[in-house]
């Protein structure tokens, strides 16, 4: 299993001191969020595209090709790119730039996002949005997979002998589709050979698990493999301090002023039965492994640190306890090789035995 951490990148103000960041101060944030990632250990560092206030990540590969010059081990990752509202032809582009820049190390999250209002804002239709991001995707594997594509769709100009510059290497970002209910992108990444990620928040987590089970089955179905071998990914928020106590004191104020955060109930319920992580160092490596019992043996996991205004140090703080505390038990428990930080997107493919992209059956 790969671990890492995920951004939405919020640009929200700290409940307790009022203190905003500036968009400024909250993208170089997060650079050195992820260059401390690398530092304690962890696998990936992804971080998710908006269009809308409080968030200041739009342009997510621009971003992370500016993290990869920091860096030089840790896998970049989006979670997610709207498959919806941008270009394909854009998309394939500026992920085989980012790919070549990177030697490699990147693979991609593609989703629908949940932000409505996106959707006018680039010249689409929400009622569109499963036809959106199942036509944009089968153009995007075509333009990686192909350097002469005549394509002709229904939501953009046709393209007549386009060649997407620059190639990929050989084998192009691994795919990994985000849904939280929509079984046609579960059916989708089964059928492309592609991981399926499930955000496992705000929600039970068994619900998510009715996710993970409809894709490995789809994946059995279209000769993948058995159910087993599907790759499965999934996220969880984490607050972790050396003791209880100190983490549901410290967290209870963001947590309860945090409009979607606190839609999951009551905190100390929530952490019992969604994917909010709060407590201890061994009280996060428990809930974490429990995870399996719902999901399986799964290939990712990824942790969001750094929602709701938290201040900088203190998810510095969080990587430092988790690295040394937290990563080397669950590589224990789980197998995890910290070699897999030189090439995550090669890891799942070998864990799985099979190339990333098979035919488009």
């Amino acid at each position: 299993m790969e671990l890492g951490i995920f951004s939405v990148g919020d640009c929200a103000p700290d409940v307790l001191t009022g203190h905003r960041p500036t968009e400024q101060e909250r993208l170089k944030a997060l650079t050195r969020i992820a260059v401390h990632a690398e530092e304690a250990g962890f696998d990936v560092f992804a971080i998710g595209e908006h269009h809308n206030p409080p968030f200041v990540v739009s342009a997510e590969s621009t971003l992370l090709a500016y993290i990869a010059a920091c860096t030089s081990a840790i896998t970049l990752s989006t979670s997610t790119t709207l498959i919806t509202t941008n270009d394909p032809v854009k998309i394939a582009e500026d992920f085989a730039t980012l790919q070549l820049l990177a030697d490699g190390r990147v693979d991609i999250m593609l989703g629908r996002g949940n932000t409505a209002e996106v959707y006018p804002w680039f010249g689409q239709d929400i009622r569109n949005g499963i036809d959106l991001a199942l036509e944009n995707y089968g153009l995007l594997r075509r333009l990686w997979d192909e350097e002469n594509v005549n394509w002709s769709g229904s939501f953009r100009a046709p393209l007549t002998n386009f060649t997407a510059v620059p190639r990929p290497l050989a084998a192009p970002p691994f795919v990994w589709h985000g849904s939280i209910r929509s079984p046609q992108i579960a059916e989708q990444a089964a059928r492309h050979g592609d991981g399926f990620f499930v955000n496992n928040l705000f929600m039970p987590v068994s619900h998510f698990a009715e996710s993970v089970k409809l894709y490995r089955d789809q994946w059995a179905a279209h000769g993948r493999g058995t159910p087993e071998t599907a790759i499965v990914g999934a996220g969880a928020s984490l607050y972790v301090r050396p003791n209880s106590q100190q983490a549901y004191r410290e967290y209870s104020p963001y947590y309860y002023s945090h409009p979607v955060l606190s839609s999951s109930g009551r905190l100390e319920e929530a952490s019992q039965h969604t994917g909010a992580i709060v407590g201890s160092p061994a009280q996060a490596i428990e809930r974490v492994l429990s995870f399996r019992e719902h999901f399986g043996t799964y290939q990712r996991q990824l942790f969001g640190l750094d929602m709701a205004g938290l201040p900088e140090t203190t998810v510095h703080e969080m990587i430092e306890l988790a690295g040394s505390e937290i990563l080397p038990v669950l590589r224990t428990e789980l197998g995890v090789s910290p070699a897999g930080r030189m090439a995550g997107r090669m890891t799942v493919r070998q864990a799985v035995g099979s190339p990333i992209h098979g035919s488009s059956a």
